[in-house]
């Protein structure tokens, strides 16, 4: 009888416990600011609506991959010992390789994913602008940034994913 007891008051606590674990208040922490949401949320769509101020060039680019990129992707871009930049497989959108440089890269120790430092706003526009460049679809002076940058098109994106990218008045292509 007291098991049975001892075990009804621990499925009670239990019960409890998950119950207020549900409950939409922990009175913990505080809501975060809209800055430092902004802060954090670095995710650039295909439109390029998210794209932040800012330029750079693939000539601007080179000397950033050399320093900051070359010891992992190769002086070239062609992935020594991690993923290849000069491929026929590149993202659909210019503006995912741009967010994707921006919130993870250089990364110190490439394996675990920790980042070495944060590149500012035209270093992250060089190095995009390098890597369509290396591929072929930008030319070496051509200045990226968040009107150019959504306009280039990667030829190996699939047509249908055309309507996640706002058209470009006066642009036929």
């Amino acid at each position: 009888m007291r098991e049975q007891s001892f075990a009804m008051l621990a499925i009670a606590l239990l019960a409890a416990m998950v119950l207020q674990a549900q409950s939409p208040t922990y009175h913990l922490g505080r809501t975060p600011t809209p800055d430092e949401i902004k802060a954090v949320d670095t995710y650039v769509g295909p439109s390029g609506k998210e794209l932040p101020p800012g330029s750079g060039t693939a000539k601007q680019g080179v000397a950033v991959f050399a320093q900051k990129c070359a010891h992992c992707h190769g002086v070239e871009g062609k992935g020594e010992k991690y993923l290849e930049l000069v491929t026929r497989e590149l993202h659909p959108f210019p503006t995912t390789i741009w967010s994707m440089i921006n919130s993870s890269m250089p990364r110190s120790f490439p394996d675990i994913g920790v980042r070495k430092e944060q590149l500012n706003t035209d270093q992250v526009y060089a190095l995009t602008a390098f890597i369509l460049f290396k591929n072929g679809l930008i030319r070496e002076d051509e200045v990226m940034d968040a009107k150019t940058l959504p306009r280039v098109r990667i030829p190996t994106r699939d047509p249908s994913l055309d309507r996640l990218v706002q058209p470009i008045e006066g642009r036929t292509d």
